[in-house]
């Protein structure tokens, strides 16, 4: 998703000379062809990721079209106060991008992490929140972003993961898409874990047991119809995300069902249970020891079927 980025604002600058990377002392490697070629539009802010929010809005004051990349716990977490002031309250059209979401920064532990700046953006007015799952949906979701007036949070994984669309896929604000019809329970979830949703989902239709996936990669606004079109129709519905699940995709389908008084027969948030991602390793290791892997959302899914206990 990260080069997806990368090309995307490439290609983006190359159209429009508003167009703006700004960086906070990291990924200079991979933005060299974009600094050679267009070095006007590029500015390195050093490790000052709030300096680099503020300067932000005052680029997008100036008419500029600024998208700020930085890790993805720290653009959300240490510019916090600049993103709330500089950019939400005054509305202005700057996009803020984070990278290594979830604990994509396996390695590195709880403290490079981003499983809460879901939530920590969701409470800001105006903001739009991105969470694509594949490299095509983060190009689409990076060239939208550049089209609309206002602030963009898009949360961006790492690289290499696997493709989930045609080439033709277009993104749409608010708008989940169905990859996997099924009627016996509902699956929503947002980012690469949806990989391993489907891997679930698979395994499951050699039991009998037809899941439905939703990949949701508009969080705010988020895609009210189909969470109760799947409610109505398959009663069952669990969320899977690298976050916690306090604030997260999991409290945002459940304020949906809530406020629309649909009635399920079972709810479940899978994520981070209110606590730090656990271990450090490999990627896969880690969604491992924090109940994450396609075989425990296989076992929460049998255990809410009724063919598990």
């Amino acid at each position: 998703m990260r080069n997806a980025y990368i090309k995307a604002i490439y290609d983006l600058a190359k159209e429009d000379k508003n167009i703006l990377a700004l960086v906070a002392d990291n990924g200079a490697i991979v933005f060299d062809q974009f600094r050679c070629d267009y070095p006007e539009q590029f500015i390195n802010f050093g490790i000052s990721e709030a300096n680099m929010v503020s300067a932000a809005a005052g680029l997008a004051n100036c008419g500029k079209i600024p998208f700020a990349y930085t890790i993805a716990g720290f653009i959300t977490m240490r510019a916090f106060e600049q993103v709330r002031n500089d950019v939400c309250l005054q509305k202005q059209n700057v996009k803020l991008v984070g990278v290594g979401a979830g604990m994509r920064y396996s390695a590195q532990g709880p403290t490079h992490h981003a499983t809460e700046d879901i939530a920590i953006m969701r409470v800001l007015p105006s903001m739009n929140i991105i969470v694509p799952a594949s490299p095509r949906e983060a190009y689409a979701a990076t060239r939208w972003a550049a089209q609309i007036n206002g602030p963009v949070y898009i949360r961006l994984e790492a690289t290499n993961e696997p493709e989930i669309y045609e080439e033709d896929y277009e993104f749409q604000l608010g708008k989940g898409v169905i990859l996997k019809d099924g009627g016996d329970i509902t699956l929503v979830a947002a980012g690469s874990i949806i990989h391993d949703v489907l891997t679930a989902a698979n395994k499951l239709m050699e039991k009998g047991i037809h899941a439905r996936v939703i990949n949701m990669p508009s969080i705010k606004p988020i895609d009210k119809d189909i969470i109760i079109e799947a409610a109505q129709e398959t009663g069952k519905i669990i969320t899977i995300e690298e976050h916690n699940v306090i604030g997260g995709l999991g409290s945002t389908v459940a304020e949906v069902l809530l406020e629309n008084r649909c009635s399920v027969i079972a709810f479940k948030p899978m994520g981070l249970q209110d606590c730090f991602g656990k271990g450090y390793g490999s990627h896969a290791y880690i969604k491992t020891k924090n109940g994450l892997s396609p075989e425990q959302i296989i076992e929460n899914c049998l255990k809410m079927i009724g063919t598990l206990y």
